[in-house]
């Protein structure tokens, strides 16, 4: 046998003069092309954030995955007059929240990151705690350990100890936690724009930008903008 190097194996065999020869593997990388935003909805109150985000989102092109959590159907009752299936619609795909099979259940499987929006108390301490007990957490997690990015609108109010200390524990894992306050300086006319402006806000985590923005051009640039308005 001749002395092969350490990637090529070179076998002869003297009665037929087979040569088998077995080199090193290149290795091409391949990078998915337009990967998803996963989309959470909870049961926290604020079901039409999770609903907003999918129409921005369907408005730009991005593909989402979707999943919606048993309470978020409860609050989708309560707060709107829209099926589950409208909001499904929006999404380019559709899990189950009981599917821990599910693609985005999996670090393999590509994706922009993931949102949660409204994300409850519930779902932020499963995540904090790697407890996570459907998909929903569970993508959240793979999110988190894939270093992607994750972004949490918690709505809930007033917060004890212990929803500080998951707060904290699931920002030094990577998450961002992003109540949906209002910007009163962007002077919304209407909760829409007040949503809009939010979400703006979120999505722009992502580099996405849905043009919803009323973004601060300083406070001399206000006054001088206020001023031009009212003389209009």
């Amino acid at each position: 046998m001749l002395h092969a190097r350490p990637w090529e194996i070179l076998i002869r065999t003297c009665s037929n003069a087979v040569i088998c020869s077995v080199q090193r593997m290149k290795h091409t990388p391949v990078k998915t092309s337009d990967p998803p935003l996963v989309v959470g909805i909870t049961g926290a109150s604020g079901v039409i954030y999770g609903i907003r985000l999918l129409e921005l989102l369907r408005a730009c092109n991005i593909k989402t995955h979707l999943m919606v959590s048993r309470a978020a159907q409860m609050a989708l009752a309560y707060e709107t007059n829209l099926k589950l299936a409208d909001v499904e619609r929006l999404a380019t795909v559709v899990h189950s929240n009981n599917d821990v099979g599910a693609a985005c259940a999996s670090g393999s499987f590509a994706t922009r990151g993931m949102v949660i929006a409204p994300c409850s108390i519930k779902t932020m301490a499963e995540i904090a705690t790697g407890n996570t007990a459907n998909l929903i957490s569970r993508a959240g997690d793979v999110a988190l350990k894939e270093r992607r990015r994750l972004v949490l609108v918690l709505r809930e109010t007033p917060l004890h100890i212990g929803h500080i200390r998951n707060m904290a524990a699931v920002t030094e894992a990577g998450a961002i936690v992003y109540p949906p306050v209002p910007a009163f300086y962007a002077l919304p006319k209407s909760i829409e724009e007040m949503v809009d402006h939010t979400l703006a806000r979120v999505l722009d985590l992502f580099d996405i930008d849905v043009g919803k923005i009323h973004r601060w051009s300083g406070g001399r640039e206000r006054l001088k903008q206020r001023e031009d308005s009212d003389r209009s």
